[in-house]
């Protein structure tokens, strides 16, 4: 893929991305869905490049993780492992700030055992339940180098 572009709700925090590295995912984990409102879609993304970060916030959610956000408007904007190992610096940006989708299709739902009855995806996707995805971040020195989407 090619560099892309996004910002927040107000247009304040924008930023670049040289690429998107990672598959676009789903998670379905509790502190996600209160993160977005919803279900995040995320991204991993190299070569994360904000223009101004006066507007950004973090908020360190996890042992792992922490999550940034514009403080002028609320939008979440990414989520960044923080945790030492093979995905510490992993940044997996909230799809709906990318100024395009455009060839960007639905590969993995993460929490997947966690997904409310209340909707679901069209399409195949990789599926990696809780139990799945804590194991990445228990034992970081045998965890798998692959990232999740969120």
């Amino acid at each position: 893929m090619t560099a892309r572009s996004g910002s927040c709700l107000c247009g304040k925090l924008r930023y670049t991305i040289e690429d998107t590295s990672g598959p676009l995912g789903a998670c379905h984990c509790s502190m996600c869905k209160k993160f977005s409102g919803g279900i995040y879609l995320g991204i991993q993304v190299t070569g994360f490049t904000l223009e101004d970060d006066t507007t950004l916030s973090t908020y360190t959610s996890s042992p792992w993780a922490e999550r940034g956000f514009c403080s002028t408007c609320g939008s979440s904007v990414f989520y960044r492992v923080t945790a030492e190992g093979p995905h510490h610096g992993a940044v997996h940006l909230a799809a709906g700030t990318l100024d395009t989708l455009d060839g960007l299709s639905l590969q993995l739902e993460l929490f997947s055992d966690l997904r409310p009855d209340a909707y679901s995806f069209a399409g195949e996707a990789r599926q990696m339940t809780q139990a799945a995805v804590e194991a990445l971040f228990s034992d970081e020195s045998t965890a798998s180098t692959e990232t999740p989407a969120t």
